[in-house]
């Protein structure tokens, strides 16, 4: 990819938002999740944009999918939602339809070996897509459980002493 212009930084982000918000009405997500599905897109898909300038788009789709994937569980913790609202709808503007019907055309076209190629990459982006969620959840877990190991256990919290009642005054 070349160097992005601001302009056309601002026109994916816009466009990212859109169709991940959009495909957060389509999944049925709480109307007020839609703000929130919209961003967790745009995030992803901007840090997608920004890597692959520089470094193999595999890499660039696990580490933008880890992103989506952390934005998600951020949002599902403040809004108690579920995880899968802002992660499903956040994953779309990663995912490689576009290659993936490029490699169906070249099939069709009698273009084996093209179709292949395309077909190859449009495989391994997917999987590095579940390789992203995957390694984002796995990592909320592992910090999940490290908190609670730090944290004292109930019977081990000491409670401050009260005092014991003090007798009322006769009359």
């Amino acid at each position: 990819m070349a160097s992005l212009s601001p302009i056309s930084i601002i026109l994916h982000l816009i466009t990212s938002f859109i169709a991940s918000a959009a495909f957060g009405i389509l999944f049925n997500a709480p109307r007020r999740m839609l703000l929130q599905c919209g961003l967790a897109g745009m995030m992803g898909w901007i840090t997608y944009i920004l890597l692959a300038t520089r470094l193999d788009v595999v890499f660039a789709t696990v580490v933008a999918t880890f992103i989506v994937g952390v934005i998600s569980q951020l949002f599902a913790r403040l809004h108690k939602k579920p995880v899968i609202i802002f992660s499903v709808s956040g994953i779309i503007p990663l995912v490689p339809g576009g290659l993936a019907y490029d490699a169906m055309r070249q099939f069709v076209e009698s273009e084996y070996n093209l179709a292949i190629q395309l077909a190859a990459k449009a495989l391994l982006i997917s999987g590095s897509i579940a390789i992203g969620l995957v390694l984002s959840e796995v990592i909320n877990q592992m910090i999940i459980k490290l908190a609670r190991l730090r944290r004292p256990a109930k019977s081990e919290i000491k409670l401050p002493l009260s005092q014991p009642p003090k007798d009322k005054p006769s009359q």
